[in-house]
């Protein structure tokens, strides 16, 4: 079949569902606008596989994505909907999008691991990477006396430490996930800059023999912080790739797709960086939790945040 006799046995079904598009929900054919729904979606697929022409692949991807937003309009609603995309559609679209975890991921922990090694070998390369005077704060922040570990500045109670973790994760998150949009480079940077810098400030606190205060403070909520950093990275390389290699579609097109593929790893995210600020500011802050139990429940984070991407859902 060629592309023109694909277009015209077809255009009376896309001119009904794009019809089906502009209707409100009380004047919607259910059970017809299913049937068009996941012809669109086969259609898509088809003119995808074989090649088909720009405007056909654009005009196909636009009402899929219309009509995946109705539908899940539609269908579910409050707390069902932000359960299943949380517990059932994050971590599926996490393994969907596995090659692009795991760069993320090596991008981030080289640098941690290269810059944590070299500035516990040679503490003043800590000054290459912050200045006198946050290499002093870092000393009272991790020092053992210590009234709230890991406090960056001059805060009243853990509510305002929350309050600040939650500001300073999710801005890192969203650094590493809209730069992405510049082919993927901003993503690279920001995703190898956090990682140099948390690998310098782990030797650096190390060499000054406070990493039995430093180790226990990050264990636990970094289960959660990290992973959400790696997988915003992730997302942000995905939407650098679409917009360097489109394929046969058009860039503006394939950038969409890419969106909102992404878009429920990056809600997900999000919330994995509340449940790490919650933790941060109330549990590995404290200075009366002992390191070993710090450990033990870090083991179990860790273990849990695993649990969650590799299990496979058997719901439908």
């Amino acid at each position: 079949m060629t592309p023109l006799e694909f277009e015209e046995s077809n255009e009376t079904r896309w001119r009904e569902f794009e019809g089906f598009l502009g209707k409100s929900d009380r004047d919607l054919d259910s059970e017809r606008f299913l049937t068009l729904y996941r012809s669109c979606c086969e259609q898509l697929a088809l003119a995808q596989a074989r090649g088909f022409p720009a405007h056909v692949i654009e005009r196909l991807s636009i009402m899929a994505a219309q009509g995946h937003q109705i539908l899940y309009r539609q269908s579910e609603f409050g707390w069902a909907r932000v359960g299943r995309l949380l517990l059932r559609e994050f971590p599926e679209s996490v393994r969907a999008h596995w090659r692009y975890v795991l760069a993320a991921a090596l991008i981030f922990l080289g640098p941690t691991v290269a810059l944590g090694w070299a500035v516990y070998r040679r503490p003043e390369l800590i000054l290459s990477v912050v200045d006198s005077r946050t290499a002093e704060s870092f000393q009272r922040m991790y020092a053992p006396t210590a009234s709230a570990i890991g406090s960056v500045r001059n805060a009243d109670g853990n509510w305002q430490m929350f309050g600040f973790y939650i500001m300073n994760n999710i801005g890192i998150a969203f650094q590493c996930y809209v730069t992405g949009i510049v082919f993927g480079i901003g993503s690279l940077f920001f995703l190898a800059y956090n990682g140099a810098f948390g690998g310098a400030v782990g030797g650096y606190v190390a060499s000054l023999g406070f990493g039995g205060t430093f180790f226990p403070f990050i264990a636990t909520h970094s289960a959660f912080e990290l992973t959400a950093i790696v997988l915003c990275g992730a997302a942000g390389l995905r939407l650098g790739h679409a917009v360097l290699l489109p394929g046969r579609l058009p860039r503006l097109v394939s950038l969409q797709i890419a969106a909102r593929e992404t878009s429920v790893i990056v809600f997900g995210a999000a919330a994995m960086l509340v449940i790490a600020a919650v933790i941060e500011a109330f549990w590995s802050s404290a200075p009366w939790v002992a390191p070993n139990a710090k450990y033990v429940f870090a083991a179990g984070c860790w273990s849990l945040v695993a649990l969650f991407f590799l299990r496979r859902s058997r719901a439908r």
